[in-house]
């Protein structure tokens, strides 16, 4: 088993990315205990499929994932994401839920470590990832999930303010 290791954002608004990888499924958790979402994705074949979150708080993971591309759906057809990464040896970089309202997918790899920002300046977030023996693509598509799972939670916490 190898693990995934490591945070997206910063101290007080970000996720610990913790998951274990038995060669075809990774498993784990974003985020915290309380405020997280479980990670359960399955790459077999450069397919990969699977959950972020419950059934109800969560979205699906659905696409190709290969050695030098992630082309994944996260969430449903109509109220979803694109994920779409070209990975390279040192490199993973893309997009993120489209060109006109997305975000950039900037990280380096470094041996067994991604480290860069997903996001812009201000509204992004740093990654640092240990990833081991995982996919370095599979990896990063796990921090893409792990925005995902953070920025949703942010966007329903500022929602459910403005409406009190």
């Amino acid at each position: 088993m190898s693990d995934l290791d490591g945070r997206m954002g910063g101290l007080t608004a970000g996720y610990d990315i913790k998951a274990d990888w038995d060669g075809e499924r990774l498993r784990g958790r974003v985020g915290g205990r309380f405020n997280g979402k479980d990670i359960d994705l399955t790459l077999k074949g450069g397919e990969v499929d699977g959950r972020i979150g419950g059934v109800f708080g969560g979205f699906d993971a659905n696409g190709k994932v290969s050695g030098e591309r992630v082309d994944v759906r996260l969430g449903g057809r109509i109220d979803g994401d694109n994920v779409e990464l070209k990975v390279s040896a040192d490199t993973i970089t893309g997009r993120f839920s489209g060109r006109i309202d997305g975000k950039d997918v900037d990280l380096r790899r470094d041996g067994p470590t991604l480290r860069g920002r997903i996001g812009g300046h201000l509204d992004g977030k740093d990654v640092k990832l240990e990833f081991g023996q995982i996919p370095p693509a599979l990896a990063a598509l796990a921090a893409v999930c792990a925005f995902k799972a953070l920025e949703d939670e942010q966007n329903d916490a500022a929602a459910s303010s403005n409406s009190s």
